[in-house]
């Protein structure tokens, strides 16, 4: 089959792989019918993320067609139409149990590998790296699912795939992001990064509740897309950003703040760029942690810091004292997708929001690489990529 792989640091190929096959018993086989461009395959693009190796299949949104199931999986047969989340979850362990669904404890076979980086193992997960379980992604024709009777949810109406595909990652991402802000009403949240998870992150405070939303980011065409949701926007090469957030909120900061960028993050101050960028280039810290350290500083006392955006490892300069004085709570977590797919479902169906409206660009399987290029550069006003193999 044709899929597209890791070939080397900021290097893609479209080429053919083996195709899957059912290896246990709880395996299915997707055709894979729809599958994204995420914000995080760029950190494996650029090498920031280890144990990535030549020929990997890259891609972890995606959703698709059944055409083959193990014997142990009953809740779906062929022809059944899904939407895989991208964490792999055994639906049996302690963490499963608790509804962390992407801290599996059997998903992922490398453990031994994440826990010398991380400590303890969170779960596999599809197309991410050899530490975190060297799954094939769906960017490719077809995809095997492990633990197919735990993961994908059924669509059984005729939602097209543009409407459902992100129920995969980025708009359960975005929820729990919102979520774990604990958000009442009248509240005000500010949001770093307008991409595809913050624009997310930004409808789906305001699903749940809260007054204001302030998202912070310096690309005019994802502020323009973000303001389509309803928020408010900063472009921080124009504003100091914590000045103006004290501004705007009488001084007080945010009740909560939500960190959707991650660990590639920019900076308008060109010594705290150099710092960070030549600390990650010399690989003394793995992320460039502006975003971080400034959603901690404009928090309001006793507010919530939410952290969606992907890191790796370790960053320096951890601004701990202020988290401590100032009775901060930091919440974080890859997204423990399979919670969320379910209720979002319904409220696709019910008409409250379509996620459609992120996607800028589709194109076929094979420009791929092409689709990575405008993506990572924001060229033609890139915001989110649709693949069709």
């Amino acid at each position: 089959m044709k899929a597209n792989v890791w070939a080397g640091r900021n290097r893609l190929e479209i080429e053919d792989v083996p195709d899957p096959r059912i290896l246990n018993a709880r395996d299915a086989i997707v055709r894979v019918t729809s599958t994204a461009i995420c914000g995080s395959d760029l950190h494996l693009v650029d090498g920031y993320i280890p144990t990535v190796k030549k020929g990997d299949v890259l891609g972890h949104e995606f959703m698709g067609e059944v055409v083959e199931v193990g014997p142990g999986v009953r809740n779906l047969r062929a022809g059944d139409r899904v939407v895989v989340p991208f964490p792999i979850a055994c639906g049996a362990c302690f963490a499963c149990e608790a509804e962390l669904y992407s801290l599996c404890e059997n998903s992922n076979p490398n453990a031994g590998m994440a826990e010398k980086l991380m400590g303890h193992s969170p779960a596999g997960i599809f197309g991410y790296s050899h530490m975190l379980g060297g799954f094939p992604g769906g960017q490719a024709e077809y995809a095997r699912v492990p633990f197919a009777d735990v993961g994908p949810i059924k669509i059984e109406d005729d939602l097209p795939d543009e409407k459902v595909l992100f129920l995969s990652d980025i708009f359960p991402t975005g929820f729990m992001g919102a979520e774990m802000c604990d958000i009442k009403p009248g509240q005000t949240i500010a949001i770093w990064g307008a991409g595809p998870v913050g624009q997310f992150a930004a409808a789906s405070a305001f699903l749940l509740g809260a007054d204001r939303v302030i998202v912070i980011d310096r690309f005019p065409y994802r502020l323009r897309r973000v303001q389509r949701t309803g928020a408010e926007v900063l472009n921080y090469e124009e504003v100091n950003v914590l000045d103006a957030l004290r501004d705007m909120t009488g001084g007080r900061g945010p009740d909560a703040c939500i960190d959707a960028v991650g660990m590639e993050a920019h900076h308008p101050t060109p010594a705290m760029y150099a710092y960070d960028r030549t600390k990650q280039a010399a690989r003394l810290e793995t992320e460039r942690p502006y975003v971080l350290r400034e959603a901690i500083m404009a928090c309001r006392n006793g507010g919530v810091v939410s952290v969606i955006g992907v890191y790796g490892g370790f960053v320096d300069k951890f601004p701990m004292g202020t988290v401590m004085n100032r009775s901060l709570t930091i919440r974080t977590g890859q997204c423990h997708v399979q919670r969320y797919m379910e209720p979002l479902l319904d409220r696709i169906r019910a008409g409250e929001i379509d996620p459609s409206f992120v996607i800028s660009h589709r194109m076929p399987l094979s420009e791929a690489p092409r689709g990575f290029e405008l993506f990572k550069n924001k060229q033609d006003e890139c915001n989110k990529v649709v693949l069709t193999p």
